[in-house]
């Protein structure tokens, strides 16, 4: 499964969004263990994984 921030269902750009560094803090403070993590500037691109209780990973990923 992937989230895309910044991106509707159907591949358009949204003006305002969530940065994937916000979400990745957030989740890490939940207590989730990130993965795979690019992208450590302030802005722009980025990506993390996670994996849910059932062992399937998630893939968050920022094209812009």
């Amino acid at each position: 499964m992937t989230f895309c921030p910044g991106l509707d269902a159907q591949g358009g750009q949204l003006q305002e969004f969530t940065d994937i560094r916000k979400i990745k803090a957030d989740l890490q403070a939940a207590g989730l263990e990130i993965s795979n993590e690019t992208g450590e500037e302030a802005e722009g691109p980025a990506s993390f994984m996670v994996t849910d209780p059932d062992g399937n990973p998630i893939l968050f990923d920022q094209h812009r």
